[in-house]
């Protein structure tokens, strides 16, 4: 079964190679036209893999659909064999858990734009920063979907308490205000502080610079940063040093790592089919970076749509716990029934959203 998993890993490096050797070798400031561009590219990307995963699925190639699914009432072949997800079954469950991750993802563009802004990354070199993070996210979520199916497989009561665990993260987002000013207090800052050297400025779109370097003409970040760049004396001179850069990275990161503990037990609510919850997770993230620059600008005007990721991970939580009984009462239909309530409260928290009357500002 590792196969699948080559060829997908090694299919995504190609893209991101593209992406960044090719499309965006230059820094620039991506514009929102360019980003909407881009980000129908990675959606569809996304979509038009659903072709894949129907026929390999259907054909069983390389194993796929033969692997235990505890959110599938498996069918039994002519040669005795158990399928557990065929094509149609596979595409739904793919489609959905998409649609759910991306929906989550997006969250996540609040956060990051709150990082920039804090430490004024220049508009230029965003798209490296966020480049270089998904490429991390990728290899943490990777880790972390394996532990998780692992985890089900041996232990199946695990289901229930991922299950618990989303209907109270949503219950969270839905009291918890999640606006946080203090952003250098943040324990991974402090910490990338203390493990190396931090200069004041930053030097073009480099992560790690070494001392003496001339600064850039780029704002200082706020807190407080080691300052090298001015005066070097000879026991410094030429020791590396971080730059604002790297502290971004090390926050986005450590932002991921919080999201992706929401989002993978909620993926697991569709299917536990590994395959199918690292490949929609994978193309879920991979178009984070074009959304940001498509919405960061735009995400005051959707009021509701934090309200209806919360209930988002609540209905999936709900799913999770009562799995067997639905699969009773919908039958072969269940996911595809999910898949419409997703779509419902997502497309409800946009509209409503822009529905919305704008604030009307007293004048003095």
């Amino acid at each position: 079964m590792i196969l699948p998993y080559v060829g997908f890993v090694t299919l995504v490096l190609i893209l991101l190679a593209l992406d960044l050797g090719v499309f965006h070798r230059h820094a620039h400031v991506v514009r929102v036209k360019e980003a909407l561009g881009w980000s129908v590219v990675w959606i569809s990307s996304g979509m038009l893999f659903s072709i894949f995963i129907y026929y390999s699925y259907q054909n069983h190639w390389m194993g796929l659909g033969l692997t235990p699914d505890a959110m599938s009432v498996p069918q039994v072949m002519a040669d005795g064999t158990r399928v557990y997800n065929d094509g149609s079954a596979a595409v739904i469950k793919y489609i959905t858990g998409f649609l759910v991750e991306k929906s989550l993802a997006v969250d996540n563009i609040f956060v990051i734009a709150m990082i920039f802004g804090f430490f004024k990354v220049p508009a230029m070199y965003q798209h490296r920063v966020l480049f270089w993070g998904i490429l991390g996210a990728l290899l943490m979520r990777g880790v972390m979907i394996g532990v998780g199916a692992a985890l089900i497989t041996r232990f199946t009561w695990i289901i229930y308490v991922f299950g618990g665990f989303l209907i109270l993260t949503g219950l969270k987002m839905l009291v918890m205000n999640t606006d946080d000013d203090d952003i250098g207090e943040n324990f991974a800052v402090r910490w990338a502080r203390r493990l190396v050297p931090i200069t004041e400025r930053y030097h073009g779109q480099k992560f790690f610079v070494r001392a003496g370097s001339t600064a850039s003409h780029a704002p200082a970040t706020p807190g407080a940063m080691v300052e090298v760049d001015r005066v070097v004396d000879a026991a410094k001179a030429g020791m590396l040093m971080a730059t604002p850069m790297f502290l971004t990275l090390v926050l986005i990161e450590v932002s991921d790592l919080i999201f992706a503990v929401d989002s993978i037990p909620a993926i697991f609510a569709i299917t536990t089919d590994a395959f199918l919850v690292f490949t929609s997770n994978v193309f879920a993230i991979l178009g984070l970076r074009s959304l940001y620059f498509a919405l960061a600008g735009m995400m005051d005007k959707f009021a509701y749509l934090k309200l209806s990721l919360a209930i988002v991970l609540i209905v999936v939580g709900v799913k999770m716990l009562a799995h067997t009984w639905l699969k009773q009462v919908l039958g072969e239909n269940s996911n595809l029934y999910m898949l419409g309530v997703v779509l419902l409260v997502l497309t409800g928290g946009v509209v409503a959203s822009l529905l919305k009357p704008p604030k009307v500002t007293s004048e003095t």
